[in-house]
């Protein structure tokens, strides 16, 4: 048995021990490891998200969809859609770090992000707590913008470019729309209520 020692001699408090082959964690991993793989996943995070994090998954996503030769053009959607899905999760998440002292520091929220491979196509996923009260709104805009077309989608974009940006808006209303635009297929959302106050929201996205 290995032991981690301090100076007045072993500790039981940092004693390691070996786990039994076969123990519930390695298997628990490598269950959790074989389901990504099954369902395609290339690159997954979740705990608390931040531009500096956002920039580090934004390298390694490149270098994975660069090793796999993955078209150009499709690489350059899939990390669009990406960088605006993680980018959500920032400026909306319902869990975030409140800074303790000035300066702030950039928004920390916490939340959910894959990237992966369904057949022939890409797809991005997100999810993030956001108040129950704004379940409904979310819920509109998103049920609009799975009813345009391509053509739609464009100059609804270009409308809201000339338009105010929308009460409390850090740029998600834009946000939103390119998510739908360089999607191959709409975006699917869902919302599940994980309190009185707050729900789980996910969007995927197929490219």
């Amino acid at each position: 048995m290995s032991r981690i020692l301090s100076g007045r001699g072993p500790s039981r408090i940092g004693a390691l021990a070996p786990l039994s082959e076969g123990s519930v964690l390695a298997n628990d991993f490598l269950s959790f490891h074989e389901a990504a793989r099954r369902n395609g996943v290339i690159l997954s995070f979740g705990g608390d998200l931040s531009e500096s994090v956002l920039f580090s998954l934004g390298e390694v996503l490149k270098l994975r969809m660069r090793q796999d030769e993955t078209d150009a053009g499709v690489a350059k959607r899939v990390f669009s859609i990406f960088v605006e899905q993680a980018q959500n999760v920032i400026r909306y998440s319902a869990d975030r770090i409140q800074p303790a002292a000035e300066p702030r520091p950039g928004r920390v929220s916490g939340g959910m992000i894959v990237v992966g491979t369904e057949g022939d196509r890409f797809f991005v996923v997100c999810g993030n707590e956001v108040g129950s009260a704004e379940v409904p709104r979310l819920r509109e805009r998103l049920d609009h913008l799975s009813g345009l077309t391509g053509e739609e989608l464009k100059r609804f974009y270009r409308e809201k470019l000339r338009q105010p940006p929308d009460e409390g808006s850090l740029g998600g209303s834009i946000g939103l729309i390119e998510i739908a635009r360089r999607s191959s297929a709409p975006v699917e959302y869902d919302f599940q209520a994980i309190g009185a106050e707050r729900s789980l929201f996910c969007l995927k996205a197929y490219i």
